[in-house]
């Protein structure tokens, strides 16, 4: 690896989601009438975790994020912080940030449809645009909403500029449902609690967070990052 990818904190880069298989329960796809839930399914074969990245996979700081797109503080966090974040840190390429799933389905029974919209965009290379127009339309779909959430998700991935018919298919055949439960797996092996739930550079942060707030995190991991790696080469001198 180039020189750079090294100032970014490896203690969470030796555990993130990325770096192996986890053995997991899969996220099965069950239709329970009339609510149309998607449920888990412990039967289902293990997949590898893996969540979706934005920004330069060589910025020197990485931050992930465990969130549940049905949770009201992942909005706030998605709608009020992350745009900022996004035009100050990651299109700098401060900043590389993954997002993880953590659907927390005993709270949030339409969270499930909306990760899987949301990966099925992905399929079609538009994550980011459905993770946008999730959250900041949450309130149409949400449990508390409706009990069949499919469709404002399909006008959510029409708007978006998806093949609505490939993305149906995908969405209908809960082909990317085992993939969200190696994420929430993954955080769960971290001892995710709740969301949001950052993870910046070595360190756990819980809860919404301002931009102001988030930068100076990121500024710590970037100083602790840069002192162990000076560490690191005077270990190596002679």
């Amino acid at each position: 690896m180039a020189s750079k990818k090294s100032t970014r904190s490896k203690p969470f880069g030796a555990i993130l989601a990325i770096v192996g298989i986890v053995g997991v329960a899969a996220l099965g796809y069950t239709v329970s009438r009339p609510a149309k839930v998607i449920t888990l399914d412990p039967s289902a074969p293990p997949v590898a975790a893996a969540g979706v990245l934005r920004g330069n996979p060589d910025a020197p700081v990485l931050v992930v994020e465990f969130a549940d797109f049905e949770c009201p503080a992942c909005a706030q966090f998605a709608t009020v912080t992350e745009p900022d974040v996004v035009t100050r840190l990651i299109e700098t390429g401060e900043v590389a940030f993954r997002f993880m799933d953590f659907p927390i389905t005993e709270s949030h029974p339409n969270s499930v449809a909306a990760h899987n919209a949301a990966q099925c965009g992905n399929e079609q290379g538009k994550f980011w645009e459905m993770h946008d127009q999730i959250f900041a339309r949450q309130f149409e779909w949400n449990s508390q909403a409706t009990r069949t959430p499919k469709k404002v998700l399909e006008e959510i991935a029409r708007a978006a500029g998806l093949d609505v018919a490939k993305w149906e298919d995908c969405f209908d055949s809960g082909r990317m449902l085992p993939q969200i439960a190696a994420n929430r797996k993954e955080g769960e092996r971290l001892r995710v609690r709740s969301t949001p739930t950052f993870i910046i550079g070595d360190r756990m942060e819980v809860g919404v967070l301002s931009y102001d707030r988030f930068r100076e995190l990121v500024t710590e991991a970037k100083v602790r990052a840069m002192a162990a790696e000076s560490e690191a080469r005077q270990a190596k001198t002679p």
